[in-house]
């Protein structure tokens, strides 16, 4: 139990270093610092390794979620560190989260948007670097409340630009920036 303790909070702890040093620190999300220095972000490790397994867990977060006053809790990370090693099978599986979404008719109240450390979008190579906005540690579902999502858009002017900005920001910062970036500090000295 000590080491499986020990394994999570690693998990953890690298999911907080990638989003306060790239999602925050690059300011990829500019919603996300203020969830973060709240402490409205929960962080849940799952030992999920099937589809199935991954969708009984976010069913539980979803559920959680919806429960928790969101002053305590705005916004879930689903951590999945021995689930869906293939980024196209996590691809393919986000459809089935979306339809768990529409069979708890959560629609409209909590939107899943999803990381994966080989992250890409459709049309892009493998290595090309506005993938790495959505390059995380882990597979993650991240589980936002959608109330939350539009007062955030709504008080940010320019919330239609940021994924211009995010691609500029990784062309500026490079694969070597990135890399720097995300190095632990074990590995800085």
């Amino acid at each position: 139990m000590h080491d499986e303790h020990k394994g999570r909070a690693a998990v953890v702890g690298a999911t907080v270093q990638w989003l306060e040093r790239a999602v925050i620190g690059l300011n990829l999300c500019p919603f996300a610092k203020s969830v973060h220095v709240k402490r409205q972000i929960r962080y849940t490790v799952s030992d999920a390794c099937t589809a199935a397994d991954v969708l009984a867990a976010l069913d539980v977060e979803l559920q959680t979620l919806v429960d928790a006053d969101p002053q305590l809790i705005d916004t879930t990370l689903l951590i999945l560190p021995d689930a869906f090693a293939d980024f196209y099978a996590f691809n393919d599986f986000l459809p089935r989260a979306d339809k768990l979404l529409r069979r708890r008719a959560l629609e409209g109240i909590v939107q899943i948007a999803s990381f994966h450390p080989l992250f890409q979008f459709a049309g892009t190579g493998e290595h090309d670097i506005e993938n790495y906005t959505n390059r995380a540690p882990y597979p993650i579902l991240h589980l936002l409340r959608e109330a939350s999502v539009t007062r955030a858009v709504d008080a940010f002017a320019d919330a239609a630009q940021i994924y211009e900005r995010n691609e500029q920001t990784m062309r500026a910062l490079g694969h070597a920036g990135w890399r720097r970036l995300l190095e632990t500090d074990d590995e800085r000295h």
